[in-house]
């Protein structure tokens, strides 16, 4: 038994010192991280509450999506007509996209989404009236409608009366998904995240929109006026573990239907050299009927964040309120006063 003991010690102590850590001693965060995954964020519903996959079905989901991404990814028919009349034109092509290739493996299983609590893998249910009106929002954001300007048929604020009202991501304020956090999700491109850390802070930085987040370690929060989009990060160590309270939302922070309630919590923990794990869970009661949260791996990676010029060329947005106004010039509304003048 004691060699056994001194065995285990020692595989102890040659783990712990595969762990990279700062000169006070903290295991080492700092470097770049790619976080791109094709595991979704929500279990399908279909797989109730099967936490996980064989190797072998992940294999086969993967190779599944890698077929599709090639077909994505395929040359446009240069020959190819007009989209019909009111009809998309659509989106970014395949190659465009950065969504990952593998699945997540948690402690050597292949998990079915990122998220496990509730058990059902599934955000729980919406009893914020406006978190319902954000997620209808967003919905509504990726479908199609017909190229008029349908919202003058409809009582109240059109949505795209002035600019503030577009969503943050369009707006380039804040990165889609929220890939900035908290809590922070894996997005379709611009997966990079970069962990700069001292004594007293941890910086995150996202790709996508350069969305720069600030940890402080062993403070208070501030004053409770003091609310922002991202919240007030706060963070401690708990042995090798940093753990991380925010709170201190705005009305609108980047998590989809959550209002100025939100309270979210994280932990990042070394895994090996190689690795963080990454845990969240989120609390805003006024939002949703219990308090959820989930778990993915950041891989460490040798690529590098890039400038995401989002905001300094945004052209797309002055063209998103010149077409709604080229829209209800052509509604019937406007074409009968033009009529009556």
């Amino acid at each position: 038994m004691k060699f056994i003991s001194l065995l285990t010690l020692f595989a102890t102590q040659i783990a712990v010192a595969e762990i990279p850590r700062t000169a006070d001693g903290h295991p080492d965060l700092s470097g770049f991280f790619d976080v791109a995954t094709i595991t979704p964020m929500e279990r399908p519903e279909e797989m109730a509450e099967k936490v996980s996959i064989t190797r072998e079905d992940a294999i086969k989901l993967e190779q599944e999506r890698a077929a599709r991404r090639a077909a994505a990814n395929e040359a446009s028919d240069p020959n190819r007509g007009a989209p019909p009349d009111g009809g998309s034109v659509g989106g970014y092509n395949g190659f465009w996209l950065d969504a990952g290739e593998n699945r997540i493996v948690v402690n050597g299983e292949y998990r079915t989404s990122i998220i496990t609590t509730p058990e059902n893998g599934r955000r729980p249910e919406l009893i914020s009236d406006w978190g319902k009106a954000e997620a209808a929002a967003l919905v509504e954001d990726f479908t199609h409608r017909p190229g008029v300007a349908w919202w003058l048929d409809e009582t109240g604020t059109g949505p795209f009366d002035n600019m503030e009202q577009r969503p943050l991501r369009e707006r380039c304020l804040m990165g889609f998904g929220p890939v900035a956090g908290p809590p922070v999700f894996p997005s379709v491109y611009n997966n990079h995240k970069r962990i700069v850390q001292t004594e007293d802070a941890i910086m995150i930085l996202a790709e996508m929109v350069h969305d720069a987040r600030v940890i402080r370690l062993n403070a208070e929060h501030k004053p409770d006026h003091m609310r922002t989009w991202m919240g007030d990060s706060v963070g401690h160590w708990e042995g090798d573990t940093l753990v991380v309270d925010t709170t201190n939302f705005n009305a609108t922070p980047a998590l989809t239907s959550a209002d100025e309630n939100l309270h979210v919590v994280e932990t990042f923990r070394r895994v090996d050299a190689e690795t963080l794990m990454y845990t969240f869970m989120v609390h805003d009661e006024t939002v949703w009927a219990e308090p959820w949260g989930g778990e993915y791996p950041w891989p460490q990676t040798q690529e590098k964040v890039y400038e995401y010029a989002c905001h300094e060329g945004n052209y797309a947005l002055g063209n998103i309120m010149r077409g709604a106004r080229l829209l209800e010039s052509e509604h019937p509304s406007a074409q009968a006063s033009a009529g009556e003048e």
